[in-house]
């Protein structure tokens, strides 16, 4: 299982991305992203110039809400040629501007609301989604798993792992502790993000700086995979 660091506090990219980047690339992490909220375009190109750079793949993750903001965000996901694109739900539409490009495509399975986004749906709802988007060519799903408000996360995530045949499942959202990440291994989830409470500093608490925190994440992902 992989971790995707976001750049992103409360589901927006972070004004200092660049910098916190910066005090990152040392890690070596192979998993950066951001989302398409937050900071200028221009901004968004040279973050995801430099993770490339750095050796990682870039992923860039759609919270706008309205169909037409997502597909603006799909455009600009291959106007600055991120390797992957997380989120939206019009999978045609969304899939015919990525045509071509070589990024790959995980949208969100069930109903995502709002902002910061909250996730409608039962786990028959999600694996029925995730079993599209397979025969759609998607190269898996992302889930908001704890954002979820009808079901248990772990039910959710199950039912897409089952769905996901040959696909790759991201776990995405409000992942805060070692436990979450122990259940999702467990669950066979292939890659999972964290991003606000990095910045909150709470997933280690004592661990001051951002590296540091960023350092325990990779730290848990190490005692998991033993």
């Amino acid at each position: 299982m992989y971790f995707i660091l976001m750049l992103t506090q409360d589901d927006e990219t972070v004004p200092n991305c660049l910098d916190m980047l910066d005090q990152v690339l040392p890690l070596d992490l192979r998993h950066i992203g951001f989302k398409d909220v937050g900071v200028s375009h221009e901004t968004l190109i040279e973050l995801n110039r430099r993770i490339k750079n750095a050796g990682a793949t870039s992923y860039m993750e759609v919270v706008s809400e309205t169909p037409a903001a997502c597909l603006n965000s799909a455009r600009t996901a291959v106007d600055i040629g991120v390797d992957r694109l997380l989120g939206g739900t019009d999978i045609g539409a969304v899939k015919a501007i990525l045509s071509g490009t070589g990024i790959a495509y995980f949208p969100f399975p069930g109903h995502p609301v709002d902002h910061p986004t909250r996730l409608e749906g039962r786990p028959e709802d999600i694996a029925r989604d995730c079993r599209e988007y397979m025969a759609e060519g998607c190269a898996g799903a992302d889930l908001l798993a704890y954002r979820a408000v009808d079901a248990a996360p772990i039910d959710l995530v199950r039912a897409a792992r089952t769905a996901l045949e040959g696909g790759e499942l991201i776990v995405a959202g409000s992942i805060v502790d070692r436990a979450q990440i122990k259940l999702l291994d467990d669950a066979g989830v292939d890659g999972f993000t964290i991003g606000t409470v990095l910045f909150e500093g709470s997933f280690a608490p004592g661990r001051d700086d951002f590296a540091a925190q960023v350092r325990a994440v990779l730290d848990c992902l190490s005692s998991t995979a033993e």
